[in-house]
């Protein structure tokens, strides 16, 4: 049976409509206008939305791929932009798997075992989470430098080094995964156990998979922070091969030489493979986040 709707609910609805699409379109704005950007000729910010006569020139520097300008000159790529971008996906994709891994043992530890200290432990986890990695910036430095002297790959400018610094931010990703873990009754793995599973089979195959929303949350959440972390970055990298591509943007605008339109094709190309996680793990995120915060 069709639906008939009253003249004022209608454009109650129409209204509705018209203000969701104009707020999309403000939401991409910013992203028409660095594709603009990324599409015309010469870096400059400044122009019309839709450029007058197209370039991939930005693109073929962001993929390290050499053109010959108007005047017949051989521009070469100015930075290794591939290099960066692979750089900060293998520091967050290293990080993310450590501390996810950490971090749902650790969790399953508080909200299944009960052991002496418990609970002020989780309330000191919380506490040095207010602590930002940027407060402690001298002390990291002087670990990784003396630390390289006897273990040469984690020391300065090494990735893994930066990695390590990553993975110990990682207090806030117990609490959600235990927030998770307290929501699933114990009745289930006590099921499990009376069938004959050992708590550590019953963790892996009865509970793991129930909290599979919740733990690419977490990855989600600690590779995106790795990709955009600036601070630790820029103290222990310094090669311009090693950087990651949140310290070598700076690059592009630096000396009084602002690259625009590279700076804007690169921040394209970085933004792929971010999208690609985000679509590939959409169907989880919503439903672990909504159930890692039912219960603390």
């Amino acid at each position: 049976m069709p639906i008939v709707l009253r003249s004022s609910q209608r454009w109650r609805v129409w209204g509705a409509h018209i203000g969701l699409l104009v707020f999309i379109a403000f939401l991409f704005l910013p992203f028409l206008l660095i594709v603009s950007i990324s599409l015309r000729p010469g870096n400059f910010a400044g122009g019309h939305l839709i450029p007058q006569s197209i370039s991939l020139e930005h693109w073929k520097l962001a993929l390290g791929i050499s053109y010959v300008d108007a005047d017949g000159v051989l521009v070469k790529p100015p930075f290794p932009v591939l290099t960066w971008i692979w750089n900060s996906f293998k520091v967050s994709l290293i990080s993310a798997t450590v501390c996810l891994v950490l971090s749902l043992v650790a969790a399953y530890a508080f909200a299944r075992l009960r052991f002496k200290g418990r609970g002020p432990l989780l309330r000191a986890m919380l506490l040095l989470q207010m602590f930002q990695p940027v407060l402690a910036l001298v002390a990291i430095y002087a670990i990784f430098d003396r630390t390289g002297q006897v273990v040469p790959f984690l020391g300065l400018d090494s990735h893994w080094s930066v990695a390590l610094v990553y993975t110990g931010l990682l207090a806030q990703h117990v609490w959600l995964i235990k927030g998770y873990y307290d929501s699933v009754p114990r009745e289930i793995e006590e099921a499990a156990a009376v069938d004959g599973a050992t708590p550590l089979q019953a963790f892996v195959h009865v509970l793991l998979p129930m909290a599979l929303p919740i733990l690419a949350v977490v990855f989600v959440i600690a590779f995106l922070w790795a990709m955009i972390e600036y601070p630790v970055a820029s103290v222990l990298l310094r090669g311009e091969d090693k950087l990651t591509l949140a310290i070598a943007s700076r690059l592009f605008l630096f000396n009084q030489r602002y690259l625009w339109g590279d700076f804007a094709a690169t921040a394209i190309l970085a933004g792929i493979p971010l999208t690609a996680l985000f679509l590939f793990t959409q169907r989880w995120l919503v439903s672990g986040l909504r159930s890692g915060a039912l219960k603390g």
